[in-house]
């Protein structure tokens, strides 16, 4: 039998299949949400990797080695380095240095060497196995496995397990002999900027051992030679200690104009492996509400005082703002969610009295990763739209209103997380410059609707935490030819697919950024507009096209 027809045998049996999902939904069930107590993420992502170890270790017939690989405090000079925000206390304000939160945390490393040969090169893969929050733990329907994780990204982590142990089969049935070096990283801290993967970018020895690079993301199984880029922002408004100006109110300004300016930058951002802009303004959290700057936010909830208008004119006022935010950005309510077989978002607001002239109103949208906003809903910018329309009617008709997020005290310190995405058209650094102005001339047009002084606010822009620069790579080169030849057999991709960047970005830019002309590919199971998303799922066939995909690019790939 051929290589082909016994790596689709493998890949087709179903007790090769059960072991590879329950593996998945094994490392699913661990929690490697980002924690402030650093010792419990020490003890789940150790957990992760002991079950790795025991399945990485059974593969007798092409060796290898495992290697817990320490992540390296020195990174923390390195410009790429994330801020570890996620260690804040209310004891510890200023969070943990990298040499706390690093102390007895590791990357996990699979290597082996086959023989030289100048038929191929020395490759290696990378997978994550943190996630964000919130945990959902997992649960399978049919041909998906739903929860966390299950495709961002430890769906890809199981792809490589798969692959590996496919490999292993044709080798000891004498079908493939290995060539080359290959490195198999599974690594932490993605989901919190990169940390992890940027301690082996940085490893010069580590390095030798590849001469290409295969980042698995939850990438539609379609296969990338370059990524776009991607930075949180925070926009922090505090009051100066004799203002009464509310905060609420301005930062519903400094919203809408960030977003008009992410709108230019788009129209402004063109590409050859990204014909279709893929250039998104993602608003994550406000306040209370929200849970990452990179989570599409999924509600917010407001009050509203005003006793001289009827809650009929409250809700035309509504009515009127949602129809224009619907003209923008599409009407959610009319999409289906193939997941659940439910509308994206089942109504756009609700309204309820709580008082004599107060109202509370939900603001619904739809989560999911900032790379699928064009597919959900924010929350927060829907938020912006209907509360733009109270503010104005406010200073035009001299109303005595008042907004006021639910139980939240926003009169002192109000912050916005989010996240700008770019293409490879412009530095990280520009911007950086022109969201933080955006959200500074916002502030502006503000303070003089309501009359306020120019000094009644403090405005500060930061881009602490991600800072994702936008690559693009060779799609001519052997290595991305390797990879397009694989996805095409594996029934991942048309032989005359679109070559195109992806719409994301991911570790994938630390390698390449680091090694500049060394090919940098993304590829892997799931579908990125699950990513970050409450009903996050694999389509499980998806995951053994990857295998196959895998298999056959590394072969192709070391020469084997």
């Amino acid at each position: 039998m051929d290589i082909y027809g016994r790596m689709e045998e493998i890949c087709s049996d179903s007790e090769f299949q059960e072991e590879i999902i329950a593996f998945l939904t094994e490392i699913c069930e661990i929690d490697t949400t980002p924690n402030a107590d650093v010792s419990v993420m020490r003890e789940k992502e150790t957990a992760v990797f002991e079950i790795l170890e025991k399945r990485l270790l059974a593969l007798t017939s092409i060796g290898g080695t495992t290697e817990r690989k320490p992540v390296n405090p020195a990174i923390k000079d390195h410009p790429a380095f994330s801020l570890l925000h996620f260690t804040k206390t209310k004891e510890r304000p200023e969070g943990l240095s990298a040499e706390e939160v690093y102390d007895g945390r590791f990357n996990l490393l699979f290597t082996l060497d086959g023989e030289s040969s100048a038929s191929g090169r020395n490759t290696a893969m990378n997978a994550h196995i943190d996630v964000v929050a919130p945990f959902i733990p997992p649960k399978r329907e049919g041909d998906k496995l739903f929860g966390r994780g299950s495709i961002d990204d430890k769906g890809a982590v199981a792809a490589m397990i798969g692959a590996l142990k496919v490999l292993n089969s044709l080798s000891a049935e004498g079908l493939v002999e290995l060539k080359n070096k290959l490195t198999a990283m599974f690594v932490i801290e993605e989901e919190t900027g990169g940390n992890g993967s940027l301690s082996l970018a940085r490893d010069r020895e580590l390095k030798k051992r590849y001469d290409s690079i295969m980042v698995l993301e939850c990438a539609d199984n379609r296969v990338y030679p370059a990524n776009r880029g991607a930075v949180w922002f925070k926009c922090a408004l505090s009051a100066v200690s004799d203002a009464s100006v509310p905060l609420l109110e301005t930062i519903v300004f400094a919203i809408l104009a960030a977003r008009a300016e992410g709108a230019v930058v788009k129209s402004e951002s063109e590409h050859a492996l990204f014909p279709h802009r893929p250039v998104q303004t993602c608003n994550g959290i406000i306040g209370p509400f929200g849970e990452h700057p990179s989570r599409i936010c999924g509600q917010v909830v407001f009050e509203l005082k005003c006793d001289a208008l009827e809650e009929s004119a409250i809700v035309a006022e509504i009515d009127d703002a949602i129809a224009e935010y619907i003209s923008l950005y599409g009407d959610k309510t009319l999409e289906t969610d193939p997941a659940t077989n439910k509308p994206k978002v089942e109504r756009h607001y609700e309204i309820s009295a709580v008082s004599a002239g107060a109202f509370k109103i939900t603001v619904n949208g739809s989560t999911g990763h900032m790379g699928s906003i064009l597919e959900n809903d924010d929350a927060i910018l829907k938020f912006a739209h209907i509360a733009r329309n109270f503010i104005e009617l406010k200073y035009s008709k001299s109303l005595a209103l008042e907004l006021s997020l639910e139980n939240f005290d926003s009169s002192k310190e109000l912050e916005l997380e989010g996240g700008q995405g770019f293409l490879p058209t412009h530095p990280i650094e520009q911007i950086m410059s022109r969201i933080e102005n955006a959200f500074k001339e916002g502030v502006k047009e503000y303070l003089e609707l309501s009359g306020a002084s120019s000094g009644s606010i403090r405005v500060k822009v930061s881009y602490d935490k991600l800072h994702n620069a936008a690559f693009d790579g060779d799609p001519n080169s052997e290595s991305f030819i390797n990879a397009k030849s694989a996805g095409v057999k594996a029934g991942m991709i048309a032989e005359d697919a679109e070559i195109r960047g992806w719409d994301v970005s991911c570790d994938a830019r630390l390698f390449a950024t680091e090694y500049p002309g060394m090919p940098v590919i993304t590829s892997g199971p799931g579908a990125l507009k699950y990513a970050h998303a409450d009903n996050e799922n694999l389509h499980i066939p998806d995951l053994f096209k990857s295998i196959r995909f895998l298999v056959d690019f590394i072969l192709k790939e070391t020469g084997s």
